[in-house]
């Protein structure tokens, strides 16, 4: 098994609502991409201070299968769209499980 993290901030100037935008459009990649066996999306509880916005694990059977949703369209048209144009933090890692 194969684990991606990844940690997004929004800048203070994304419109409102932004971070539930990016979560409704994330939740939607597993539809579109059957190499994605396991994936959770989480917003920060805002209980401490300089957190991210947004947590994402993604697990795929191996670092194949990661590139290839890393490398997927839709994947690749959310980040565009909607992260891209607003973050102003982005921190992941790969791991084997």
């Amino acid at each position: 098994m194969f684990r991606h993290v990844v940690l997004l901030t929004f800048r203070d100037d994304a419109p409102e609502g932004h971070v539930a935008r990016v979560v409704e459009a994330l939740a939607e990649l597993p539809a579109h991409i059957p190499e994605l066996k396991s994936y959770v999306i989480g917003t920060d509880a805002r209980v401490a201070e300089g957190n991210a916005d947004i947590a994402v694990v993604a697990d795929c059977d191996d670092q194949a299968g990661w590139q290839a949703y890393r490398d997927h369209p839709v994947h690749q048209q959310v980040i565009a769209e909607l992260i891209r144009p607003y973050v102003s933090a982005r921190s992941a890692v790969q791991h084997e499980l």
